[in-house]
């Protein structure tokens, strides 16, 4: 039996929103023009590129953050708050995709439900170490 369904499952939700802008940057350049591996053109094409580059930098923190978390506290738990994460990243992409000013309330969202599961899985680790090791 697999005991980490939601955690999985809020992965590959965040993964698949990824994947949904990288085809955004590729539609963007083919649409300007704009061939790889240049990194700038008209400032559509920049904040679609920004949306994806940061969800990047994000999922580099996120993910860790939400499999520690289930794995040392609750994959319940993990998947409640992990699953703001993508719904932030879909907010901030659609905000910052109309105008850089509107993609603060998603971001927020996103970096939140990160910051919480990082701040629980240092516990959880913490924890852990301190029940195997004292």
């Amino acid at each position: 039996m697999f005991m980490y369904p939601l955690a999985a499952s809020v992965t590959l939700l965040s993964l698949f929103i990824f994947f949904w802008m990288a085809t955004r940057v590729g539609a963007a350049r083919k649409k300007h023009a704009i061939t790889a591996p240049t990194m700038t053109g008209p400032e559509e094409f920049e904040r679609v590129l920004r949306v994806y580059a940061n969800t990047h930098e994000m999922l580099v923190l996120f993910l860790p953050s939400l499999w520690l978390f289930a794995l040392t506290i609750s994959d319940f738990w993990a998947g409640v708050i992990g699953i703001f994460f993508p719904i932030g990243r879909v907010l901030f992409a659609r905000g910052y995709y109309q105008a850089k000013d509107k993609r603060g309330k998603g971001f927020t969202l996103g970096f939140l439900a990160t910051v919480i599961l990082l701040i629980g899985a240092t516990l959880g680790v913490v924890h852990a170490l301190y029940a195997i090791y004292s």
